[in-house]
């Protein structure tokens, strides 16, 4: 049945939870590729089936005429499927970087494609690149603070960190009262956790 595995992809993504990551399924992907390029060789065989017969392809309706446009419309939702998939993956990697940060754990790098690993490093890159021309860090506080500083738990050995206008050394288990946005890449990391009495 054409376009069964094109669904498959998409019916994947609608099948995890808003903002998991599957592992980019290339097997599929690539299996669809191949069925485009099927469809797109039968497609241009029959176009040059009609013209050959010497026949309008505009009015033409007959078997070579369906069997293109099946093929035709079989390439279209194929395509669409793609897209669909590689956006909604493409959304999702953005959002990473906004939550988590430019260094993705193993864990999610392990479920991305190559390209979607690009894609990544170049969006972060570009971020990057944008807040240093703001000179404003847009990645922390998505929701405004209540007060500008925390007491954080460090939860593994980060070791001794320049923050602000002084040095601090951050061991396993110690406790620290720090500005938000020091904290805020730390905690995004997961090497400290806001500490709540």
């Amino acid at each position: 049945m054409y376009g069964r595995r094109a669904s498959q992809l998409l019916r994947e993504l609608a099948s995890c939870e808003d903002g998991q990551l599957t592992v980019f399924n290339n097997d599929i992907f690539e299996q669809v590729i191949r069925e485009c390029n099927e469809h797109n060789l039968q497609l241009q065989s029959l176009i040059r089936k009609i013209e050959d017969a010497n026949l309008d392809i505009q009015t033409t309706r007959n078997a070579d005429h369906f069997g293109a446009v099946i093929h035709h419309l079989s390439l279209s939702r194929n395509k669409r499927c793609l897209m669909g998939y590689i956006y909604n993956r493409a959304e999702l990697i953005q959002s990473l970087r906004w939550k988590i940060g430019p260094v993705l754990p193993q864990e999610i790098q392990e479920k991305l494609s190559y390209s979607e690993e690009e894609y990544f490093k170049n969006h972060s890159t570009a971020l990057e690149s944008y807040i240093s021309d703001l000179d404003l860090d847009l990645t922390v506080d998505m929701v405004p603070p209540k007060d500008p500083y925390i007491r954080v738990k460090v939860l593994d050995d980060i070791g001794e960190v320049c923050l602000g206008d002084h040095a601090i050394s951050l061991i396993q288990h110690s406790l620290h009262f720090i500005r938000r946005t020091d904290a805020e890449p730390f905690i995004s990391q997961g090497l400290m956790e806001e500490f709540i009495e």
